[in-house]
């Protein structure tokens, strides 16, 4: 018995969760301070250091 075919992924679920954690940075760099801060500070790291894989790991 073959296993069952999964559907294709959508391609907007990445882009999604990017502006979703994007929303939660700014919003928590917005309404506070100390662990506020730090949280802003760690997805925005997160974000570039997205962005700084995908750059490194395309393709030509």
């Amino acid at each position: 018995m073959s296993a069952p075919v999964k559907p294709p992924r959508s391609p907007f679920i990445a882009p999604a969760w990017i502006a979703l954690v994007s929303v939660v940075g700014l919003v928590s760099a917005l309404i506070g301070d100390g662990v506020f801060d730090v949280i802003s500070w760690l997805v925005f790291t997160a974000l570039i250091a997205l962005v700084v894989r995908a750059w490194v790991k395309r393709t030509r």
